[in-house]
């Protein structure tokens, strides 16, 4: 699988810790997004009603300074110096309404900064001031400078000796406070975000050591598959307290299964053998054609049973509590044997595995998955039996056998392992040997396959659980 592929997988798979870092992260980003644009409109009405208020400011004092003359409005003289500069920025205007409905501005009375323009106004402005002639009205409009926007406060007024109202604005360019709202919402931005860093490295931490008994109750259970611990011995959390109680309960039971039915293969094996011994004993003493038949079937029921005995004992060791065999140590001693075993015949018994390595399960089922291939391969090889074990992965191992003799074709590879099949009646034995590799390889999960060798015969491969060291 590549590198993306993994990933992608690793992604897919559900994952209790990685929901809820999800989870907390999704709401917190939520949660520091509204809060953003929360601070940010906040801050931009605050600017704004600061901004009116000095627009306010202006209107007053024009208003305080106004006086009446034959009913003519005469402005004060103000010492603004931004509204004596044309297109400063700052622009005020006394204006009233006209024929149609619309501000005109009264001739004179403009700032200098004005120039010659005026300041527009939307057409409902009139109506909107004298349903509420006590209060400022603010809206936004078009500068007298290019793509210059301006914000202006209007106000409704009457005086004493004039029947006309005059309308009161001040107006100035938002731009600064455009600027002012850009920078507290990039710096809003900035700080929102370190803070949005800072969660999330406290909710990963947060999640990693709140799991961490949950973590360290997979590990204690993968030891005990593994056979490195009989049962759950950590302290774990209340709400943990039960599972680990019910795990080690759950242990207990599967070992106490498994001893039964030990127990009970053992009784089996010994209720039939014994009436097989005793008609072997009987035919023996009784020479003749019969007694010929039920010796040779009597064996023959021997050796099947000690097959599905065999099968048996291994199919409840597998379920059971994991065990270890050290590899390199069973293929030793099954080296030497086989040695003395083929000595008249020069087979030589070339053997290599990692020191390291282990087999997941007990020694005896291992010993004979690795000796009936080792000493298929010696009764059939020529000169030489070459073996090799090595990891295949972190959970498996794979035994190779080969030997340079005649070797199978398929359909021989398939008949082989078939119970009790024999290609060869001249050569020794029951004919079970790859039968009990490929049984007892079954029972443990694993696989049989049966291949060419570089060696010109038989290639015995075997995939078989392994133990860590």
């Amino acid at each position: 699988m590549s590198f993306w592929g993994g990933t992608l997988q690793r992604l897919r798979t559900p994952s209790l810790a990685r929901r809820l870092v999800i989870l907390a992260v999704g709401w917190s980003f939520a949660a520091l997004v509204i809060s953003a644009l929360v601070l940010a409109l906040l801050f931009q009405q605050a600017a704004l009603r600061r901004f009116d208020a000095t627009l306010s400011d202006l209107i007053d004092n024009l208003i305080t300074g106004t006086t009446i003359e034959e009913g003519q409005v005469i402005a004060p003289a103000l010492t603004d110096l931004r509204a004596l500069r044309a297109y400063s920025g700052r622009y005020w205007e006394i204006a009233e309404p006209g024929p149609d409905g619309r501000l005109r501005a009264i001739e004179g009375l403009t700032s200098r900064s004005l120039f010659d323009a005026e300041i527009p106004t939307p057409p409902d402005l009139v109506q909107r001031l004298r349903a509420n002639p006590r209060k400022a009205i603010a809206f936004e409009t078009a500068g007298p400078q290019a793509g210059e926007r301006i914000r202006v406060v209007a106000r409704w007024t009457r005086f004493y000796g004039r029947e006309a109202p005059v309308v009161y604005m001040a107006a100035e360019d938002r731009g600064p406070i455009d600027r002012e709202v850009r920078n507290f919402v990039a710096a809003t931005a900035i700080a929102f975000l370190l803070l949005g860093g800072g969660l999330i490295i406290a909710v990963v931490v947060q999640v990693r050591v709140g799991l961490r008994p949950l973590f360290a109750l997979r590990q204690e259970v993968a030891e005990v598959r593994r056979g490195k611990a009989e049962r759950l011995e950590a302290d774990y959390p209340s709400e943990l307290k039960p599972l680990s109680d019910e795990l080690n309960a759950l242990v207990a039971h599967n070992q106490e299964t498994v001893e039964r039915q030990r127990t009970h293969v053992g009784n089996l094996a010994h209720a039939l053998k014994t009436p097989i011994s005793v008609m072997m004993t009987e035919s023996s003493q009784r020479p003749g054609p019969l007694a010929e038949v039920v010796t040779r079937q009597a064996d023959i029921m021997r050796q099947q049973v000690d097959h599905h005995l065999r099968r048996a004992r291994a199919a409840a060791r597998s379920q059971g509590q994991g065990e270890r065999t050290s590899v390199p140590e069973v293929l030793d001693e099954l080296a030497r044997t086989l040695a003395r075993i083929f000595r008249d015949k020069g087979v030589a018994i070339d053997w290599d595995a990692p020191e390291d390595l282990w087999f997941q399960g007990e020694r005896q089922d291992f010993m004979e998955i690795a000796g009936n291939a080792m000493e298929n391969a010696g009764k059939f090889g020529r000169a030489k039996v070459r073996v090799r074990a090595a990891p295949l992965g972190p959970e498996s191992l794979r035994l190779t056998v080969e030997d340079d003799g005649p070797g199978l074709t398929a359909d021989q590879r398939e008949e082989v392992v078939r119970r009790g099949a024999r290609l060869d009646e001249n050569a020794p034995g029951s004919g079970l040997g790859l039968s009990i590799i490929d049984e007892l390889a079954r029972a443990y999960r694993g696989v049989l396959q049966l291949g060419d060798s570089s060696l010109g015969g038989l290639r015995v491969t075997v995939d078989l659980p392994r133990a860590e060291t």
